[in-house]
């Protein structure tokens, strides 16, 4: 029986992974049989991160990790490596980027008599010895001349996580070595295996019980060996946010509406009860979501502590809802799908102080914080005769205890906000701590009036903005002259991750 041509064999790989066939059975699959061989390690690797200080540096541990020995490799450099991904990841052929000495060295590690390589790619030294074919990826059938190799030991409990964000050409290249390793690769934007529903179903799927083999990531974004087990076991057991995932940007956006329960004058959040805000507040959600791909969650942002004219008891100038007030409107939230930020206008009461008030209610998985620094006084001051402020210092001791918390509990990541509008608002905000990753923290612009005032402190809060902190907008139906509309809103640059409505 005369051996199949390598265009039948690429055109029944697509018809069988048109048919559900998955890539990782295409390994073993006797059409593919040819001249070689590719032969794994034989047992499914321990889960851990791979290094990948650059694309070749990436491909040549991923290899070392997953094969034992291989008559063909086809080599890329960086520009030509997606292309010929596609054509070697159906073939089985394992793919490597570069033509270094690491290269070389890899390639008398595996064995491989023969090379292929793009037209115009220096091969130098490494053909000595070995068959070499020119791929000319013009060509009709660019790997004609390459023999078609068989897999021994295919991997097909090993899950491979790649992160197109830090090298579109190293994740294209590790997705056919993956398949020809007889494996399978998970593409996990950011290094984040928590920031879809999508990558946390597909993590729970191939660690199946048990975390600690199976699962490789490739490149520094998925943080130290040391802690790759355990982040994977905090996917498979924390809890999901609203529209799924753990982490809360990116992955997805927000609309919230603003106030609080009963007090129509301080935002829509208080013109109706708990049921119609919902539906408010999904009905706002819907005109942003036919706008974008990515997934836009509801969300109320709740005064839960209010600025107040008198001193109160306490005398802090500002007046608790208390938990009973609160858990209501956080529980019917909850169970509709709508992420909950509690806001604190403080008074001359501390932010952190404060923020333990509503401790109890911040242990559920889909409630975050808000600072609301125009109304924190300093003693002797009072509100509407001074804008409030916070210092660095208090926000990072709030953000600390937040982290703590969250950590504490096991709970997915939480939304992290600091009101502002003028830039003394928050005074010394280079000297912010973003580096916690159970926050998402987000500067909140809270400029009201004409588009042009808007947009100009919308561009003056992010002057010299830490890194790690991402951008909110609110729409004002009152102050604004006119509010922005959803297109308006989603076409400011950069786009909000979050909008409220006030």
């Amino acid at each position: 029986m005369p051996r199949p041509s390598r265009r039948s064999l690429l055109r029944g790989a697509a018809l069988a992974a048109g048919a559900g066939m998955t890539t990782a059975g295409l390994g073993a699959c006797s059409l593919l049989r040819g001249d070689g061989t590719v032969r794994t390690v034989g047992d499914v690797p321990a889960s851990t991160v791979l290094p990948a200080e650059d694309a070749s540096a990436g491909t040549l541990a991923l290899s070392s990790a997953l094969l034992e020995a291989a008559d063909v490799v086809v080599l890329a450099d960086e520009a030509s490596a997606p292309a010929l991904a596609a054509l070697t990841g159906p073939a089985g052929i394992p793919l490597l980027i570069g033509t270094g000495e690491a290269v070389a060295a890899e390639l008398d590690r595996l064995g491989a008599g023969t090379i292929g390589a793009p037209t115009g790619l220096d091969t130098g030294s490494l053909a000595e010895g070995r068959t070499l074919h020119e791929i000319d990826l013009a060509a009709e059938d660019p790997l004609e001349d390459l023999p078609t190799p068989r897999l021994e030991q295919p991997l097909e409990g090993l899950t491979v996580l790649v992160d197109p964000e830090q090298s579109p050409a190293l994740a294209a290249a590790a997705g056919a070595l993956v398949r020809a390793a007889g494996a399978r690769t998970l593409r996990t934007p950011g290094g984040d295996p928590g920031r879809s529903a999508q990558s946390v179903a597909a993590v729970k799927e191939a660690a199946g019980e048990d975390p600690s083999t199976g699962l490789l990531a490739l490149g520094p974004g998925f943080g130290a060996a040391d802690s790759w087990e355990a982040r994977l076991q905090r996917v498979l057991t924390v809890p999901e946010l609203p529209g799924g995932g753990q982490t809360v940007f990116p992955g997805r956006r927000m609309v919230a509406a603003y106030g609080t329960p009963g007090v129509p004058s301080l935002g829509i959040l208080g013109e109706q009860d708990v049921q119609a805000s919902i539906t408010r507040v999904q009905e706002l959600t819907a005109q942003y979501q036919a706008l974008t791909d990515e997934v836009v969650v509801p969300a109320f942002e709740i005064i839960a502590t209010l600025a107040s004219s008198q001193p109160g008891a306490d005398g802090d100038y500002s007046r608790e809802l208390g938990i009973d007030g609160l858990r209501e409107w956080v529980d019917a939230a909850g169970e509709a799908g709508v992420y909950v930020v509690l806001d604190l206008q403080p008074g001359t009461e501390s932010f952190p102080s404060q923020a333990t008030l509503v401790e109890e209610l911040l242990t559920a998985p889909h409630v975050g914080l808000a600072l609301d620094a125009e109304w924190r006084l300093e003693p002797g001051q009072k509100h509407l005769e001074q804008i409030g402020s916070v210092s660095a210092a208090e926000v990072n001791e709030t953000a600390q205890w937040l982290a703590e918390l969250t950590a504490r509990h096991d709970l997915p990541q939480k939304a992290f906000v600091l009101h502002q509008f003028t830039r003394s608002m928050i005074t010394d905000r280079q000297d912010l701590d973003t580096s916690h990753p159970e926050l998402a923290m987000i500067v909140h612009a809270d400029g009201a009036g004409t588009p042009d005032d808007k947009l100009t402190t919308w561009r003056a809060l992010q002057k010299d903005l830490p890194a790690g902190i991402v951008m909110a907008w609110k729409n004002f139906y009152d102050e604004d002259a006119p509010m922005f509309t959803p297109e308006q809103t989603y076409d400011v640059e950069p786009r909000p991750w979050f909008v409220s409505y006030q």
